[in-house]
């Protein structure tokens, strides 16, 4: 079957997918933007910022009630709306603590929206083509963020222009679910293995995707106030984030691969060594220049994103393929709460020591990691790298997600 082919029953889904990252991808980024440039303390925007990841987290466990008692086509119609007319409320007042609520029930009406849109992939996939819809899935949620950064360019001397911008993109995108002639499906029940059983099969996969949830959470949220203290106007900001997006893209396979010629957990190790050297370069060269910096962020995002799907891919190895799919539900459920503590701690590391602390915690984040992981090796023989599942690029959003991973269900 042609690609083509393949894609034909869902593409009215990525087509959603692609318009909802456009509009939600530059809002983080504005938001924090606004409340750095209104004085706001950056204890206080790291605050506003993890209610996002704390309504996501929310949503992942309760927004399917929403769905099954109303539909898939209702419900994503309704946290459209919702998340659309949010989005024109930041524009009315400025309030830290209004904010995180708007932001708290961002992150939950993103979740619903998510969990609507990848259950129905989910049904509409078989063994043969669940790759191609994952990858292809992948492709529409990081394209559209990243692309979205680039709204940033436009001038909005009211104030109110970019926000106006980000709810119509919301609400267009749900026009193609609205319209479809897809049958919906029937919401599949992921339930997550928990921490202490995740640990308990792979130490260093439940630590490393904490970990990455704590630099990504950071770096989403706080990045735009890392770069606007030290001279970025909003454009050269949205350039910044789309960067390290990109760099996420352009790095994970060629780290993947890797992954499946060499022990896992070298590489994992190798990537938490990269990640301590480029979040403490990119403390260093702040200041030395824009491309120097631009390069920093390309970089750190490769190996930053890889960490996420090597930790789920390791923890894969030590599980039989009954576990997989709840193990990597369980996992999105470690990094959301990862992330959603780490824009609280980074935030007090950038008070203390400026618009490069955010690199400093992530430095120290990384390394806390790379230094548990050389233990790990040491008490624990890996698996032959003949034995060991491939590596799959995965998204960050909800367990209904993991039925996704072609990987799901087959033997090692």
């Amino acid at each position: 079957m042609t690609m083509l082919g393949t894609l034909r029953p869902v593409l009215a889904l990525l087509l959603a997918v692609f318009l909802l990252m456009v509009g939600s991808g530059p809002l983080s980024t504005v938001i924090s933007v606004r409340l750095e440039s209104a004085g706001t303390v950056p204890a206080i925007i790291g605050f506003v910022m993890s209610a996002y990841f704390a309504g996501l987290t929310l949503g992942s466990l309760f927004a399917y009630r929403i769905v099954t008692g109303y539909g898939h086509i209702r419900a994503f119609t309704a946290f459209a709306s919702a998340l659309s007319g949010i989005s024109l409320i930041y524009a009315l007042h400025l309030d830290p603590l209004l904010w995180a609520v708007l932001r708290l029930l961002d992150g939950f009406c993103m979740a619903g929206l998510f969990i609507c849109v990848e259950s129905w992939l989910n049904e509409s996939t078989t063994k043969a083509t669940r790759g191609k819809v994952l990858a292809s899935y992948m492709i529409c949620l990081y394209s559209g963020q990243a692309g979205g950064q680039f709204m940033l360019n436009v001038q909005d001397a009211s104030g109110y222009l970019l926000f106006i911008l980000v709810s119509m993109l919301i609400s267009f995108a749900a026009i193609p679910v609205a319209l479809t002639r897809v049958a919906p499906p029937v919401l599949p029940h992921v339930e997550g293995l928990s921490f202490h059983r995740l640990y308990r099969a792979s130490p260093l996969g439940i630590v490393g995707t904490v970990a990455s949830g704590l630099v990504l959470g950071s770096l989403y949220s706080l990045g735009p106030v890392f770069t606007s203290g030290i001279g970025f106007d909003l454009s050269q900001t949205g350039l910044f984030m789309s960067t390290v997006i990109f760099g996420g893209v352009l790095l994970q396979f060629p780290v993947g691969r890797l992954s499946d010629i060499f022990d896992r957990r070298l590489v994992i190790v190798c990537v938490l060594g990269a990640m301590v050297l480029v979040s403490a370069g990119t403390a260093a060269v702040a200041e030395s220049g824009n491309i120097l910096l631009y390069l920093a962020a390309l970089v750190f995002g490769g190996v930053s994103f890889a960490l996420y799907p090597l930790c789920v891919a390791h923890t894969n190895d030590h599980l039989d393929a009954a576990a997989r799919v709840s193990a990597s539900g369980g996992l999105i459920l470690a990094y959301s709460a990862g992330a959603t503590a780490g824009p609280l701690l980074s935030s007090m590391t950038m008070t203390l020591t400026g618009a490069a602390g955010l690199f400093a915690f992530t430095t120290v984040i990384s390394g806390l990691a790379l230094i548990y992981g050389l233990w790990r090796m040491q008490v624990r023989p890996s698996p032959p790298a003949e034995q060991q599942g491939p590596y799959q690029m995965l998204p960050r959003t909800t367990p209904v997600a993991a039925p996704l991973d072609p990987r799901a269900g087959q033997e090692l």
